[in-house]
C-alpha cells in the first residue's frame, strides 16, 4: 500500500503548494487508484498532482470523506480532467457532479478486496480503510465523528495498525497507544503533543509525503 499526500496545510516536498485542506492518492496492489478527497482549491490540487507526476487520468475512483469545502473544493476541477471515475460520497453530501458512477454511502461495506468504507458515521463523514499485512490503515478526512468512533467502525474489518489524515481536536491520546503508525495532518490541533507521546509511531505529513506500508 502506498499513500501520497497531495494536499495538506504543510509542505513536505519542496516545490509543492500548501493550503488548508486535504487530499491523498491511495494505491493498493491489484486495486483501482483512489483519490481520497480533493482539497480546497482545484488549481493547487492539480498543480501538486502534476509536480508529483500523478496523471488525473490514471485515477479510477474518488472517495469523498465529507462535504466541507476544504475536502471538496478541488472536485469540480478534477472532474473536468477526468469524469470517468467512480465517485463515493457520504449520503449527506450535497451538490451535483458529473462522473461515470456516483455511489452514496450510508453503511459500511467492502469497496474492493482489502478496501472498505466505515460508512457515514454520525451522518457526517466516512473514512477509508485498507487491509495490509501489518493490519488496517485508516484514512480520515477531518475525524468529525471522533477518532474513537472511526477506529471502532474500522475494527469490524480487523485490527487497526495505523491512521493517516486529519484528527481535528482529538485529545484522547491513549486511543493511539496500540497503533503502529500515526500520520496526523491537515486540521489536527495537537500534532506536537501526539508526536511527543508517540515518537516511534509518528510520521510527518505535508504535501509530497509518501507513506509505504
Amino acid at each position: 500500500m502506498k499513500v501520497t499526500l497531495i494536499y495538506d496545510n504543510d509542505v513536505y516536498k519542496k516545490g509543492l503548494k500548501a493550503n488548508w485542506g486535504f487530499s491523498c492518492l491511495v494505491e493498493v496492489e491489484g486495486t483501482p487508484k483512489i483519490l481520497f478527497d480533493t482539497g480546497a482549491d482545484g488549481y493547487i490540487l492539480l498543480s501538486n498532482m502534476d509536480a508529483l507526476n500523478i496523471d488525473p487520468l490514471s485515477i479510477d475512483e474518488v472517495f469523498i470523506s465529507h462535504y466541507h469545502w476544504d475536502h471538496t473544493g478541488g472536485l469540480s476541477d478534477f472532474l473536468k480532467k477526468n469524469k470517468e471515475v467512480k465517485l463515493y460520497i457520504p449520503n449527506s453530501f450535497y451538490g451535483s457532479f458529473e462522473a461515470k458512477e456516483i455511489i452514496r454511502v450510508k453503511e459500511a461495506f467492502k469497496i474492493h478486496e482489502n478496501v472498505f468504507t466505515t460508512g457515514e458515521l454520525l451522518g457526517i463523514e466516512q473514512s477509508l480503510v485498507v487491509k495490509t499485512d501489518k493490519g488496517l490503515v485508516v484514512i480520515a478526512g477531518c475525524s468529525h465523528p471522533g477518532v474513537g468512533n472511526i477506529l471502532k467502525a474500522a475494527s469490524q474489518f480487523g485490527k487497526v495498525y495505523g491512521i493517516i489524515g486529519g484528527l481535528h481536536g482529538f485529545s484522547e491520546f491513549d486511543l493511539l497507544s496500540d497503533l503502529g503508525l500515526v500520520c496526523a495532518c491537515h486540521c489536527t490541533q495537537y500534532k506536537s503533543k501526539i508526536k511527543s507521546l508517540y515518537p516511534e509511531k509518528w510520521v510527518d505529513g505535508g504535501a509530497g509525503r509518501i507513506i509505504s506500508i
